[in-house]
């Protein structure tokens, strides 16, 4: 995918992307201080795409807005010193801090010092930094493999046999690190174009990738759902795939009511609530688990991942185009109304 054509160097100042009614738009406003025990203003090196901030462009996210937090920044100013200045941060959206975007030159984080400490967590030195901008989605990946295997009710899911079903960013880096973790691991999609990209940048799992009509029945121990919303086809495909018994898991986005006719399973609350229901699908026993969010211990080993040999499981191959901040408006408007691979990221 080719980035829209620039709009020329942008002014001095503040600069940043705000959400609008008319969707994503340039703003020069100074950013806002927040109120709270300590502060830390954070200027961005370089922040990803990622599908829940095309969902909030597109209208079809619930919930608090996270736009613009896949992100790797440098503190420029802070009051804590847990988070010295020139020390470089991710971020965890999940941690309950005041923040503004990440897509801007300059952000604000407000709170108590221990979730300001928890909400940027300080990146390992030597790892670049288009690698250390996948620690949150991978972050999130982590606590869906350590929720399958809490619902599963063993330590780990080594020789599990794991089913992907979505090949975007978030079902490759569930199953790199589910492979990592000693699983085996296939990565199933509806169309093919998606796992020929994957597949020539060499992300495809050691079990290959194959379509979801292809997919056969009934032999997977897991299955994630990673697509973008858990629709109502691909989970009735998920719960052909599981094997009796097994486990289907919720990781894409569910709304409030989502059920399945003929699964008796409140979806969203399941998923929201990372529990783990009991449930029948067409004679067979099966549980249906949620994963939400992240933890401290998610992003740790995330972050060990990333600066693992030889090159923190390849994700900066899942890297499709870079962009200048005046450029992003523009193609995120493009990216939620097309179908689009990898991963973009913007630099403020």
């Amino acid at each position: 995918m080719n980035a829209l054509p620039g709009t020329g160097p942008a002014p001095p100042g503040p600069l940043s992307v705000e959400l609008t009614g008319s969707g994503p738009l340039l703003s020069r406003a100074r950013p806002h201080r927040p109120d709270g025990a300590h502060t830390v203003l954070v200027e961005p090196l370089v922040v990803g795409v990622c599908r829940s901030d095309l969902k909030e462009i597109a209208g079809r996210r619930p919930g608090p807005s996270q736009f613009g937090h896949e992100l790797v920044g440098v503190v420029a100013r802070s009051s804590t010193p847990r988070l010295p200045v020139g020390a470089r941060v991710c971020l965890d959206p999940n941690v309950p801090v005041l923040r503004g975007t990440g897509f801007a030159r300059a952000m604000w984080v407000g709170g108590d010092d221990e979730p300001l400490a928890r909400a940027l967590p300080l990146a390992p030195a030597g790892v670049p930094e288009r690698r250390l901008v996948f620690a949150e989605p991978l972050a999130c990946a982590a606590h869906c493999l350590t929720m399958a295997g809490r619902h599963l009710g063993r330590a780990g899911l080594r020789g599990a046999a794991m089913c992907v079903l979505g090949a975007g960013t978030a079902g490759v880096l569930i199953s790199r690190l589910a492979e990592a973790a000693g699983a085996g691991v296939s990565l199933v999609n509806r169309d093919a174009d998606r796992l020929a990209f994957l597949s020539a940048r060499r992300m495809l799992p050691g079990a290959g990738g194959m379509r979801l009509a292809e997919a056969p029945s009934g032999g997977h121990d897991v299955v994630v759902v990673a697509t973008s919303f858990v629709l109502p086809e691909l989970l009735t495909h998920a719960l052909r795939l599981v094997r009796p018994g097994g486990l289907v898991m919720l990781y894409g986005g569910t709304a409030a009511g989502d059920r399945l006719p003929g699964l008796d399973c409140d979806l969203d609350r399941v998923r929201r609530g990372e529990l783990v229901a009991a449930a029948r699908w067409r004679g067979r026993p099966v549980r249906v688990g949620g994963s939400y969010g992240t933890t401290p211990a998610d992003f740790a080993l995330a972050l060990r991942a990333l600066a693992g040999a030889p090159d923190g499981l390849g994700v900066e191959r899942l890297i499709t185009a870079e962009v200048a901040l005046p450029e992003l408006p523009g193609l995120l408007r493009r990216m939620a109304a097309e179908r689009c691979f990898g991963k973009v990221l913007a630099r403020p």
